[in-house]
């Protein structure tokens, strides 16, 4: 796709970032500001490569510098750490699901 120009760097990073926040509801992820939880991914886009095939999928993409997961570094110098700080997210729908089975 990076050759093909079919997206900004920037609309990418939102479509990854600040969007599915926001349709999630998730008022407090999306963006980078004081008090909010993050996910950053340091990289030089002339260098990120998808290494996954259909054959082989469990590949890690290339080019990833520093990842850190609410502020952790899970990636470091481009190489894992085996931290592991995320947790699941859940959005309404989920919620709501749950709440209709605890009433029946």
């Amino acid at each position: 796709m990076r050759d093909e120009k079919l997206l900004r760097l920037e609309e990418a990073v939102r479509k990854m970032s600040v969007l599915p926040a926001q349709r999630m509801r998730l008022t407090d992820r999306g963006v980078l500001k004081t008090g909010m939880w993050a996910d950053i991914v340091v990289f030089d886009p002339e260098k990120v490569t998808d290494r996954a095939t259909f054959e082989n999928p469990n590949q890690l993409s290339e080019g990833m510098d520093y990842v850190f997961v609410n502020g952790v570094p899970v990636i470091a110098a481009g190489k894992m750490t085996n931290a592991l700080p995320g947790k699941v997210l859940r959005g309404p729908a989920y919620h709501a699901a749950n709440e209709s089975q605890a009433i029946q």
